[in-house]
């Protein structure tokens, strides 16, 4: 019954995606190998399903190829903005001595990797290269704007799940749609399966996020 109601849950997933999401074998194929595992419940909360390949920055470039190829063996596609370009560098290789079985949970993890293949050394250095060209740049955390109160609501916030945006990233138009979308993505890591403990239960102020961003963003004229 579990592995029957993950495989639906995959399904209607894929067919939710854009087409050309929902055309690339190598998601469809992630999220069967989920339905099929004890663990998929874990798997599945481990990112939001909030970027397709298609979305990815220079999606035909090797490392956008690579990136869809083995990070969707685990869990959903990466934005490569969730870490700055120094942050990528220990993920990957945590990531990787993960996919080869030999992870921080012995035998639990050789099993939830069962059928994952793992990037070679080579593979791996060109995900390491693309993830931090298109990493985040993070706001200077001695920032003083940081230590108002808007500011921190900011930090606690966005720090939760990745590194923390320069406002100069978007501009003051931009940034309402922007936080928007990451509501939802919080709103997904809420409610996802999984046990209610380790749930999380932020408290957002949004608007004062908002007015954060835009006093600090970017120009329209800068481009």
């Amino acid at each position: 019954m579990y592995r029957v109601l993950h495989h639906t849950v995959a399904t209607l997933l894929c067919l939710a995606l854009p087409a050309a999401a929902a055309g690339a074998p190598e998601v469809a194929h992630g999220q069967y190998l989920w339905s099929q595992s004890p663990h998929g419940r874990m798997l599945e909360r481990i990112l939001p399903p909030s970027i397709d390949p298609a979305q990815l920055p220079e999606p035909q470039s090797a490392g956008a190829r690579l990136t869809t190829r083995y990070c969707v063996q685990c869990h959903y596609l990466p934005n490569p903005e969730m870490h700055t370009a120094a942050r990528w560098q220990p993920v990957i290789e945590r990531m990787v001595w993960r996919m080869q079985g030999r992870g921080n949970m012995g035998p639990l993890m050789k099993d939830m990797m069962a059928g994952v293949q793992a990037p070679s050394d080579a593979e791996a250095a060109i995900l390491a290269a693309y993830l931090a060209k298109h990493g985040q740049r993070e706001m200077d955390r001695k920032n003083p704007a940081l230590r108002s109160t808007a500011g921190q609501i900011y930090s606690i916030a966005c720090t939760q799940c990745h590194a923390l945006p320069d406002p100069q990233r978007h501009t003051a138009r931009e940034w309402p749609g922007v936080v928007q979308r990451m509501q939802g993505h919080m709103a997904w890591a809420n409610t996802v399966v999984g046990a209610p403990e380790l749930r999380t239960n932020p408290v957002l102020e949004t608007t004062e996020i908002v007015r954060f961003l835009q006093r600090y963003a970017r120009s329209d004229a800068v481009r």
